[in-house]
């Protein structure tokens, strides 16, 4: 059973799916559509044409589908598109596409944005991302799946984000991150290192970390141009899933360039690519 609170505002023409909850004092604009089982909490902004998944929960002072924060926008009816299970605490912002970048922001199933996150007008996010508090993207970024955010973090325009990667609090990231890279570092975050926590989290083999181990230090620490050496691990590794993902990121090459890792220490010691645990 659909509740709708008497104080707040649904427009003519905005489509609600079956037991959707929307709290006191939510604004619902005519072009927004619902998925069943959503949960406004309270004081909640859908507008522009946006459409939320199943079973997404939406708490107090967030506003989603306003028009992208761009010169280039002309006004034309871009899209949101967010995905199910997703939870979006407060204060987040979410804008629409711009007519150039494609028309239309898109975020996967199950991601969870916390407390005054933001994502840009023309971003692609995948599944299972968390947005730690206020983390921010820029247009035109693309975030894979399972990648954490750290709180405050920034990602510049037109970045990519490989599967599975970290992002340390307060990092700025302006250039592209491998997948299951580690970045940390402010006002501009480097590659440290590896997602050592996360790949446990998901379950990857002690076998297969040691093999992902050395095929960064063979990509960062070898020696020669690194084209060479990336074309070495992919020959070295040929057939394993989880370094072939990133030789294909590598590969894919786009607007910014590929966040390289931090340089040795003095010592001639590995940065925190040798811990057990990142920081």
């Amino acid at each position: 059973m659909t509740v709708i609170d008497p104080t707040a505002r649904v427009e003519r023409g905005a489509a609600i799916g079956p037991d959707v909850e929307i709290g006191p004092h939510c604004v619902i604009g005519p072009n927004v559509v619902i998925g069943a089982g959503c949960r406004l909490v309270a004081q909640v902004h859908l507008t522009g044409h946006t459409k939320i998944g199943p079973r997404t929960v939406i708490y107090p002072f967030a506003s989603l589908g306003t028009p992208p924060q761009s010169v280039k926008y002309l006004g034309g009816p871009t899209r949101l598109v967010i995905g199910a299970y997703c939870q979006v605490r407060e204060g987040v912002t979410v804008n629409t596409g711009t007519e150039e970048g494609g028309g239309v922001t898109t975020i996967g199933d199950r991601c969870f944005f916390m407390v005054g996150s933001h994502v840009a007008h023309d971003c692609t996010v995948g599944n299972d991302v968390t947005f730690a508090n206020n983390a921010v993207l820029g247009g035109h970024v693309v975030v894979d799946d399972n990648v954490f955010l750290g709180g405050q973090s920034a990602v510049h325009q037109f970045v990519r984000i490989g599967e599975g990667a970290m992002i340390g609090g307060v990092s700025g990231v302006g250039g592209d991150v491998m997948p299951f890279g580690f970045v940390l570092g402010s006002p501009r975050g480097t590659l440290v290192g590896l997602n050592i926590v996360g790949l446990r989290r998901r379950g990857v083999a002690r076998a297969d970390m040691h093999r992902l181990r050395r095929a960064y230090r063979m990509l960062f620490y070898g020696s020669g141009r690194f084209a060479d050496r990336a074309e070495t691990v992919s020959r070295e590794f040929e057939g394993d899933p989880i370094v072939g993902k990133i030789i294909a990121f590598i590969r894919e090459r786009r607007a910014r360039p590929l966040m390289k890792a931090r340089t040795r220490r003095a010592t001639g010691t590995l940065t925190d690519l040798e811990n057990d645990e990142p920081n």
